[in-house]
């Protein structure tokens, strides 16, 4: 392999841009894991303001829901 038309400069500006593309990629990375985490944490806070469903027989004649017609 030859890599003497590869100037110094050149093999040193390629590797610098490489490394800024890395570091770019891991800052994307932490702050899409961040808004993900921020997400959740909000979803998981609108679930638990959900109140949790009482079951009312208000209003009902009292002999509803006592037998169960197992005939088709």
């Amino acid at each position: 392999m030859d890599i003497s038309n590869i100037s110094a400069n050149g093999a040193v500006s390629a590797a610098y841009a490489q490394q800024q593309a890395s570091t770019l990629s891991e800052v994307q990375t932490t702050v899409f894991k961040k808004a993900l985490d921020q997400q959740t944490a909000n979803a998981l806070q609108l679930i638990q303001a959900i109140p949790s469903p009482q079951p009312t027989t208000q209003g009902l004649p009292p002999n509803l829901g006592n037998h169960i017609n197992t005939t088709a």
